[in-house]
């Protein structure tokens, strides 16, 4: 773990203040992880007591994040911070606003499969490979984006944005064998668009890691890297 930019103050109640921080988002993003993993097996499994559990579940995200939100402020005005330890401290707030987002977005699914549970026939369902197998991909770039921010590296950034592109092939493949059950059969309308909503929700998911790995860049680096596209990010991150 990289803590180069973290420990050299003064005030060594100051570092223990950081780190706790640094260390509570990591929190955070377990706790997210979890319910991501959990609601898409409430959803391929049609298990409407687990779902229930994963939208309980996101009041203990929503209070992580007001409580983080609030040890910031306390030391953006205690402490006014500069240069890195700014940064820091701002990326903080900007993570931790995706992850809740991610939390919700969690929650979402779930009560997708609430809806599921409940509807006639829908043991006879087809499997949801291709969810599970989107599933996993946007996984694996959210707890990959967290790694990156416990070890402050930027170094896999690109690998983590580029993984993007294969959610949004995945997302519209979903989208067209969707689209073509309903045409095959007006029955499976209701069940198809529960789907889309929960594949639109894997597809934003991905988009919140992405977003994570971008205010990670700036945290290091100080540069703003949004609304660029992936070549100018890797451009950037070469420093050419």
């Amino acid at each position: 773990m990289d803590n180069t930019n973290i420990g050299h103050h003064i005030s060594g109640q100051f570092n223990k203040e950081l780190e706790d921080i640094r260390n509570h988002v990591l929190t955070m993003g377990g706790m997210v992880e979890e319910q991501i993993e959990l609601a898409i097996k409430a959803f391929t499994t049609t298990d409407q007591e687990l779902a229930e559990q994963v939208i309980k579940k996101d009041n203990q995200i929503d209070a992580l994040e007001i409580a983080l939100d609030r040890e910031c402020m306390q030391i953006l005005a205690l402490r006014q911070p500069t240069a890195f330890d700014l940064r820091l401290l701002l990326t903080v707030l900007k993570i931790i606003n995706e992850l809740e987002r991610v939390g919700d977005l969690a929650e979402h699914i779930a009560k997708m499969a609430i809806y599921l549970s409940d509807m006639e026939g829908n043991k006879n369902d087809p499997p949801y490979y291709e969810i599970q197998h989107m599933a996993d991909l946007v996984k694996d770039m959210l707890h990959d984006a967290l790694d990156a921010f416990a070890r402050m590296t930027i170094e896999q950034v690109s690998a983590i944005t580029g993984k993007d592109e294969n959610v949004d092939r995945e997302y519209a493949s979903i989208i067209r064998q969707q689209i073509t059950y309903m045409m095959e059969d007006p029955r499976n309308i209701t069940r198809t668009l529960n789907v889309l909503w929960t594949v639109r929700s894997l597809e934003r998911i991905g988009d919140h890691a992405c977003n994570i790995c971008e205010h990670l860049v700036y945290m290091i680096k100080g540069e703003d890297v949004r609304h660029i596209s992936h070549a100018e990010l890797e451009r950037k991150l070469k420093g050419e």
